[in-house]
């Protein structure tokens, strides 16, 4: 015997006012209700009520829908890249076209120097460039690679005003800017000395708005080092003037963290795609954490104050444990495993370094930024980092930063 097939109705529904071609792109196959069906049928029992399908245009004018019809539906396949983040908050307002365009030519850079990092060994990019940056600091080669691709990517995208690096000795004017004009202050390569032994690396960039006082005209009577004298003084800016700010973390995976300042997004790159994909989304750092990250091999430099602090974190608490010591080299990786598990980090300043050792600029106002925008805390000991004004484009600071219940048992003992 043949198996009966089901008939289906279809009941279309469109507003006399409109044409098809003035369909709303949402368009909707839906289930009659059971009941309406049935009546429709006028008690016809070989008429399948269940099957019956109404179509419906969303949107159109005259046509009533309930937020039944419009739900999305939750789709396990679907993957947001940064692109498609990105231009989400271009249409929520959240940041304008010029900024998202930067923002991408950063991550381009970030996926360049993560290829760059897994072949350093094989194509004999490891050990030191023989040069010495600003800092007096010795180059790795991967520093100099590095920095080149970040400027290119920065340059290429047409919208970036200034480049300020910490491999540079001042801020750089880019004559290829078309619109945009922001100013990205950037680290290209954060723990350069665990490349050569394969450990965490990291990039951390900040971004400034476009600021008039260093839109140079070079066909004006300023002279070069005039025209530098403006790019520093409009670099030099409080981190609390950041419109977005981020790290790329180099490890087991390649993640892009961000923020724009509506809170703390991180994204995995996909190597069978090439894409960063969101992976963390709105990251909340926990309020207290049972981890510390301090270099204790200054511990004799530091001053009381500090000894007696980390004295503390030595001892067992109320589970009968003290607090986890944790220090990679890297402020990247360290600021990473603080977003998500808590705690503090502290790189103070101390008998050699009294000015403290990180850089406001390219270090600890992109990375403060970014903590604050996941709920944390950051400070020099004194003072909120991101009201820090600086007054050198290559400034150090002290630096603590991590959750807010930790840098505040921090302060009492500063205090």
């Amino acid at each position: 015997m043949a198996e009966a097939i089901p008939r289906f109705t279809w009941n279309t529904k469109f507003s006399s006012s409109c044409s098809i071609s003035r369909l709303s792109p949402n368009f909707h196959l839906l289930p009659t209700n059971t009941k309406r069906s049935q009546q429709l049928n006028n008690g016809n029992s070989n008429s399948n009520s269940n099957s019956r399908i109404r179509c419906e245009a969303v949107g159109v004018e005259g046509a009533k829908t309930t937020p039944t019809q419009i739900k999305k539906p939750i789709n396990r396949y679907e993957m947001v890249n940064l692109t498609t983040w990105l231009l989400r908050q271009e249409q929520a307002g959240n940041i304008d076209a010029e900024l998202a365009i930067v923002l991408s030519s950063i991550s381009l850079a970030c996926k360049q120097i993560a290829s760059l990092l897994q072949r350093s060994s094989i194509v004999n990019l490891t050990g030191a460039q023989g040069t010495v940056n600003i800092q007096g600091e010795d180059q790795k080669k991967l520093d100099v690679i590095s920095n080149e691709l970040f400027c290119n990517c920065l340059r290429s995208s047409g919208r970036t005003g200034i480049i300020a690096s910490e491999e540079e000795d001042v801020p750089v004017a880019v004559e290829e800017t078309y619109s945009g004009n922001y100013i990205v202050v950037f680290d290209p390569i954060d723990g350069s000395a665990n490349i050569d032994i394969a450990l965490t690396t990291g990039s951390i960039f900040g971004i400034y708005g476009p600021d008039q006082l260093c839109l140079v005209d070079m066909d004006d009577d300023s002279t070069i080092d005039q025209a530098r004298e403006k790019c520093i003084v409009s670099v030099c800016q409080p981190g609390s003037n950041l419109v977005a700010a981020g790290y790329c973390l180099y490890s087991s995976s390649v993640v892009f963290t961000l923020s724009v300042g509506n809170g703390v997004y991180a994204f995995t790159l996909d190597p069978a795609y090439g894409e960063f994909v969101l992976t963390h989304e709105d990251i909340k750092i926990p309020k207290a954490g049972r981890i510390y990250s301090f270099n204790e091999g200054n511990y004799d430099l530091w001053d009381e104050k500090l000894q007696n602090y980390l004295d503390h974190l030595r001892q067992p608490g109320p589970n009968g444990k003290p607090y986890s010591g944790r220090y990679i080299g890297c402020l990247v990786g360290e600021i990473h495993r603080m977003l998500l598990y808590g705690g503090i980090y502290g790189n103070p300043k101390n008998k050699n370094a009294k000015k403290g050792n990180l850089r406001l600029l390219y270090e600890c106002a992109p990375m403060s930024y970014i903590i604050e925008q996941a709920g944390g805390k950051a400070t020099d000991g004194t003072q909120r980092i991101l009201d820090i004004m600086p007054e050198q484009i290559h400034q150090r600071t002290p630096i603590f930063i991590g959750s807010p219940e930790e840098i505040e048992k921090l302060e009492k003992y500063l205090a």
